[in-house]
């Protein structure tokens, strides 16, 4: 029996070895030099180079505006009823009622 481990390597894995870290840095090269990546930043963009439905992130005063009309809008969803589908009969409760009515129906009491 003779030890595998002592033997040289082989000039075909070599060549292999160098063969294939030739392609990976040619490849990396040809990323490098071909790939452009648009830049696309609307943050603190002018508001006359965005689209209509991005004016919105121009500045911060828009974002904050934004942000404002969202946290009313879903505050005011969280704590009121309305109807979301009358003909199936589903509401939109208040978070604590809803809490209350569940802790009801899941304990058994009614």
């Amino acid at each position: 029996m003779s030890d595998h481990s002592a033997l040289p390597a082989r000039p075909v894995s070599l060549f292999t070895l160098v063969f294939l870290f030739a392609v990976f840095a040619a490849s990396l090269l040809v990323i490098r030099y071909l790939y452009h990546p648009a830049v696309l930043s609307t943050v603190n963009a002018a508001p006359e180079n965005l689209p209509k439905d991005l004016e919105w992130r121009a500045t911060a005063a828009t974002r904050r505006s934004v942000l404002t009309e969202v946290r009313e809008s879903s505050e005011k969803a969280a704590s009121s009823y309305a109807w979301i589908d009358q003909k199936a009969g589903a509401v939109r409760l208040p978070v604590d009622r809803a809490m209350e009515l569940t802790a009801q129906r899941y304990s058994g009491r009614k």
